[in-house]
């Protein structure tokens, strides 16, 4: 079987305010800690200043945007691809759109990027986005197989879904990986530590042991991997792996606990494992 590749992406949105707000640091310092951290790229909405700095380092990007206004897609998508994405994460549109205008929109979106060539967008599992809730997301993806005939490319943040559905550990499998035929159709995964209260839950405790939250968190990112490998072993297909850890600035963290960029650095590692394990 051809072997399958993991990329390791940090987001900068990881690095926000780090080391702090007083003197937070310059892009560059942010991409030389990426790089020391052993991560193969990042994520961002990406710029010219994106793409430059990391050529310089050669690290991998993924671009983003956030947009409902179709007129805005060709160029939103464009920007990216001028600044070295191939892949795209897309949240789309809003919590009010509705099921027939999340499926136009996202036909738009993807017969946009065809037209270009030569870049995958991806639909993210999002709150206040057009896939805020399982159904509203699998109504989509339905939409779209029935529309095209193929299967809809999305990054997975099941974090989301859990918080909506009130989940508990023991039923996180159970309730989150019910379509195998997306999961491995997909390429982009944020696995950011959550439970069925919150969206993100710490790493660590602060003195480097790990919390019963993460613990209780990592069975279900084995059961995602294998989940994407597949009856194929991944038939040489690409993941990649977004420790997402959020910053106190937007409130996914909070002050008191463990920074999320020292976070995210320790969460890669565990990643890493779990996907070797997961493949051997």
């Amino acid at each position: 079987m051809p072997t399958p590749k993991l990329y390791h992406v940090a987001n900068l949105w990881s690095l926000t305010d780090y080391p702090s707000a007083v003197r937070p640091w310059s892009l560059g310092e942010q991409l030389d800690a990426i790089k020391t951290a052993g991560f193969d790229g990042f994520t961002t909405r990406l710029e010219a200043e994106h793409a430059r700095e990391a050529q310089k380092r050669e690290l991998f990007v993924v671009g983003y945007f956030s947009s409902g206004d179709e007129t805005q897609f060709s160029d939103l998508l464009k920007s990216q691809k001028d600044a070295g994405a191939r892949y795209i994460n897309v949240q789309l549109a809003d919590h009010d759109t509705t099921p027939d205008e999340a499926l136009r929109l996202t036909l738009r979106l993807m017969e946009e990027a065809e037209r270009i060539g030569g870049i995958e967008p991806a639909v993210e599992v999002h709150r206040d986005t057009c896939t805020e809730t399982p159904e509203k997301t699998y109504a989509l993806a339905n939409g779209y197989i029935q529309k095209t005939g193929k299967t809809l490319p999305m990054t997975w943040d099941f974090s989301h879904l859990s918080v909506v559905k009130h989940l508990s550990p023991e039923n996180y499998i159970e309730r989150l990986l019910v379509r195998p035929d997306l999961i491995r159709s997909s390429v982009q995964f944020h696995f950011r530590p959550f439970n069925g209260h919150h969206c993100q839950v710490p790493v660590t405790r602060g003195d480097g042991s790990l919390t019963r939250e993460v613990t209780d968190w990592l069975p279900f990112v084995r059961a995602t991997v294998d989940t994407w490998l597949g009856p194929d072993k991944g038939g040489g297909r690409t993941m990649i792996a977004v420790p997402e850890m959020g910053p106190v600035n937007g409130g996914y963290n909070f002050e008191q606990l463990p920074n999320s960029w020292e976070e995210a650095i320790r969460l890669r590692p565990m990643l890493d494992q779990i996907w070797r394990e997961a493949v051997a």
